[in-house]
This record gives structure tokens, sequence and C-alpha cells, in this order.
């Protein structure tokens, strides 16, 4: 059995590494594994923190994301997962805190807290096509309730409110500075609206939420920015989202169609070595 005291330790150090991450100058990737494995190859490759993606995961499970079909348990025991396979600091993606009550918000960063994340995020959207996103007085209710549970904690726990607005097709700018602002003074330490895509909207909310950093969705089609741009723009934080599940995913995809199809196998020259990958593992 693992010593509790120093699990304690070893994640009040990763929380204080997450929160310098956002405190010094300049930017930093933090890329979304959805299992065990993507987590120990982005640690391999050299990132510094890393955080879950409810769409990888839900895709994993073979589900649906953004519909409420991943529970609440299915997301802690990915997170159990990701963390043991990795030394860095995990944040989390917990959806809209899996309620639409405060209260449930505020559980939620409990248990992902006692999971061992030191970060997470929650989120307006509601998982209803029909009403995707909550009221602004629930909505600031819910990240206030967040905020409160992740200042009880021992240690820092940083807490991402994600405004959605825009990757639900409710193209609101106006609403969507409203929100993150408001979430910036109801304890939200990072703001985060997927989204963006021009230099002026992402410099129009940086200037909005200042001085709380921004994270920024790079990774979809018609991301053109390097983070060299993003750095300079004043960008603190990048998330991929679900765009490296969507990558695996594709590969996997493209190789099975092409044996289905084609009865030929040149994928195969296109794969990572056995020995290579094995490796990484060790």
């Amino acid at each position: 059995m693992k010593n509790q005291t120093s699990d304690d330790s070893s994640q009040a150090a990763k929380a204080l590494a997450f929160k310098a991450l956002h405190e010094r100058s300049g930017v930093f990737v933090m890329p979304n594994p959805w299992d065990s494995g993507s987590a120990k190859l982005l640690e391999h490759i050299g990132f510094e923190a890393l955080a879950t993606t409810s769409a990888g995961l839900a895709f994993s499970l073979g589900k649906p994301d953004g519909a409420g079909a991943v529970t609440r348990e299915e997301t802690l025991q990915n997170i159990k997962d990701i963390i043991s396979a990795t030394s860095l600091p995990v944040a989390a993606d917990l959806e809209n805190g899996y309620g639409d009550d405060p209260e449930t918000c505020a559980e939620t960063i409990i248990l992902a807290a006692k999971a061992g994340l030191v970060g997470g995020s929650i989120e307006d959207a509601t998982g209803k096509p029909n009403d995707p996103i909550y009221p602004f007085d629930l909505s600031l209710a819910r990240v206030r309730a967040a905020a409160k549970a992740a200042y009880s904690l021992s240690f820092p726990f940083t807490l991402t409110a994600r405004a959605e607005n825009l990757i639900y097709g409710r193209y609101n700018l106006t609403d969507t500075i409203n929100r993150l602002v408001a979430f910036a003074d109801a304890g939200a330490d990072v703001l985060f609206a997927p989204g963006l895509k021009t230099r002026n909207e992402i410099e129009t909310v940086i200037r909005a939420v200042s001085p709380k950093p921004l994270s920024v969705l790079m990774g979809f089609v018609n991301s053109s920015f390097s983070v060299k741009e993003l750095a300079d723009l004043g960008v603190k934080r990048i998330s991929l989202g679900s765009s490296l599940a969507r990558a695996a995913y594709g590969a996997f995809l493209s190789a099975s169609t092409e044996v289905y199809e084609k009865g030929t196998f040149t994928f195969s020259e296109g794969a990572i070595p056995y020995d290579k990958i094995n490796s990484m593992f060790i």
C-alpha cells in the first residue's frame, strides 16, 4: 500500500509545479492523453504537464462525446490510470461537472482532487443539443461553487472555467467574454474559450481577462497559429483537446480501411517500429 503522506506530498509538489507553469513567462503546451499509454508517450517526448480529454476517453470507450454518455466514475478511473502512468502534473477535462447544479460541480472538484489531479476544468455546456449552454447566472454559480471547493483543498488546485459558446454554434464573443470575466471574478484561475480562431479574437479575450491566464485550443482545422505566434499574442497555455486522439484514430481507420477495401498492407511502412515503441514503455 502506498504511503498516504507521501502521495499527498507528491500531489502538492505537482500542484505547485503546475501553478508555476502558469506564472512563468511565455507559453506552454499541455497535450491531452486519453489513456495510460498515450500519457507515457507524451511524457517521453518531454511535455511538462498533461490534461485529459473527454472526447478521447469517450471514443476509447466506444461512446460519443458531449452527450453525457461517459459517467463521472469512468472519468475518475481514467484520471487515476493516467496519473499512475506518469510523473507529470495532470489536470482534467471535467466537462460540465457531471451535473447541472453548483453543488455537484463542487463535489466533482473534490473527487477529482482525491483521484490525484492538480487541476481541472468546468464548462458551461449542458450536454443538451436543444439547449447547449447554461444561463449566465447558473453558469456563474457553478464556477463559484467549483472555485470554493478548489480553495478548500490543502494544495493549489488550478481551476479552469470554460465558456463554450463558440464551439456550439453560438457565435457571440461579447457574451463569451462577459462569462469569462465573471468566471475570473468568481475565482477561476485560468480562462478558456475553445473556438477562438483569429488574432483579434484571441487578443481581445486576453485583454478582457488579464491578469488571469488564457488557455487556447489548437489542433482543429485551420488552426494555423504556431506556438511562437500564440506566445507573442500573450497566450499562456495551449490545449490540443481531442486532436491527438483523432489523429491516432484517423491513422487506425486509414490503415484498417486499406486492408478491408484494397487487401494491401502498405500502411505498415509508416507505422512506428515495434522495438521503438516498446522501448518507450520500459
